[in-house]
């Protein structure tokens, strides 16, 4: 089980370079991001977590690296190179933030095409600004409810790819998905920090 951590305990973390760690990652690890964004910092408050951002990893061993699923507000979902969270996420610079590596126990080959192919077919869906108001919402007013849909937050691909492979992460009791619930679930396991 990935138990809760601070921030702080984040940064005490010894760092893996990525290229020492590449040909070791597996289809569905998990990148876990916590930025120094405006954004990120919202979203960490809100959900009283380190983790602002989450994604899933994978590897393309004969290209030499690893693509990362995501969903990000201003594209949607998308493969990105890890890489260009290390070397180039905005303006020829790393991402400003803190990354670690996970793994989820459990996964099979079968439950891994399943994951990969629902997340293949949800490339170019749109980010779900919307759910973000009403996340806000739930939290502020402890009202609300969770509605699926083929807009994602990041946290929501993540559970929808994983639901997919009969594997479910436990919502919120204020009825949101957020990185830090991934990480807190016991099938998750941290490997590595990379930045």
């Amino acid at each position: 089980m990935a138990d809760s951590i601070t921030r702080r305990q984040i940064l005490k973390l010894p760092v893996k370079p990525y290229k020492k760690i590449r040909n070791e990652l597996k289809i569905g690890d998990l990148l876990f991001a916590s930025g120094k964004y405006l954004i990120s910092k919202l979203i960490r408050k809100f959900t009283k977590s380190p983790w602002s951002h989450i994604g899933i990893i994978f590897p393309v061993n004969s290209l030499g690296g690893a693509l990362l699923l995501e969903s990000v507000e201003d594209v949607g979902v998308r493969f990105v190179p890890i890489g260009k969270y290390l070397n180039d996420y905005h303006r020829g610079r790393p991402y400003n933030g803190l990354i670690v590596i996970a793994r989820v126990k459990g996964l099979t080959k079968e439950n891994i095409d399943k994951l990969g192919k629902f997340g293949i077919k949800e490339l170019a869906r749109p980010y779900d600004r919307d759910e973000i108001r009403k996340i806000a919402l739930r939290i502020v007013k402890g009202r609300g409810k969770r509605e699926r849909d083929k807009e994602y937050i990041c946290s929501e691909l993540v559970y929808e790819c994983f639901l997919r492979a009969g594997i479910e992460f436990k919502y919120d009791k204020r009825g949101f998905i957020s990185p830090q619930n991934i990480w807190e679930d016991p099938r998750v396991e941290p490997l590595t920090r990379i930045l």
